[in-house]
């Protein structure tokens, strides 16, 4: 597999979210399970199957952390060299030219990324568009819900 990029908050996230799952969540379960057999019959024990499943989801989610943590590429954004240029990890501060509303944006990985809070996944349309870019340049983006232009009005490496 391919390192797929993220950065040192992201990776930290991540690394939290595993541990809550074997550490807490997990235990948890089997307990769950453990009481549901009590009960007896398991073919119509309905807890017993909604605490398997649960169990199902929770092992996969923690499958996809450590895979994830495996193929991992952390990018300290501190450490690279930068000259106002959009790249990987950086905060950018853009105007959307169409209602003057400025935003703030951090350009991640994919498993980081939640553009509800101004994280974008780098690959996105937006990633893309402003990846490579610098400080005061327009970009028009191309979305799925169509075009957008934007002005990058600063390029933070924090």
């Amino acid at each position: 597999m391919d390192k797929q990029p993220i950065t040192i908050n992201g990776l930290n996230k991540i690394k939290i979210e595993l541990n809550n799952r074997k550490n807490n969540i997990r235990p948890k379960i089997v307990q769950a399970i453990a009481e549901a057999r009590s009960h007896g019959d398991l073919k119509e024990n309905a807890e017993y199957h909604a605490a398997k499943e649960e169990q199902g989801l929770n092992e996969k989610r923690i499958q996809e952390i450590e895979t994830t943590i495996a193929i991992a590429n952390v990018i300290d954004i501190r450490k690279l060299e930068k000259k106002d240029k959009v790249i990987f990890g950086a905060t950018i501060v853009v105007k959307d030219l169409e209602t003057n509303k400025t935003s703030k944006y951090k350009i991640v990985g994919k498993d980081e990324a939640d553009v509800k809070i101004g994280l974008i996944y780098f690959q996105s349309p937006m990633g893309k568009g402003f990846i490579g870019r610098d400080k005061g340049e327009f970009v028009e983006i191309k979305t799925p819900s169509g075009g957008k232009s934007f002005e990058i009005i600063e390029v933070m490496y924090v």
